[in-house]
């Protein structure tokens, strides 16, 4: 069976970030009075870092760079089809001049 995942909301991780780089305690103790791993508080500090306000963008919800390979890839696709169309096209008119 699959493990269940926890999913914590964006606000929830930002505060557990903020206290552990404010409280003075260890990372260790903020995570157990979380009830969370301590490994989940750094791999979220390692993200608000990297990414900023992008960061920890919630299920379904992509960053700005990815809503941009998604709309490309939507339009490499249409592209592709009309492409496909005109050589159809090419191909049948060809044919009739023969």
């Amino acid at each position: 069976m699959g493990k269940n995942q926890k999913v914590y909301t964006r606000e929830f991780k930002e505060e557990a970030v903020r206290l552990a780089q404010t409280s003075g305690k260890p990372i260790t103790q903020i995570a157990r009075e979380l009830g969370i791993s301590d490994s989940a508080i750094h791999s979220w500090r390692k993200e608000l870092a990297e990414h900023g306000s992008e960061a920890f963008p919630g299920k379904g919800h992509q960053t700005a760079l990815e809503e941009e390979v998604a709309r490309l890839k939507r339009e490499l696709g249409r592209v592709q089809q009309e492409r496909d169309i005109l050589k159809k096209v090419v191909s049948i008119f060809s044919r009739d001049q023969r």
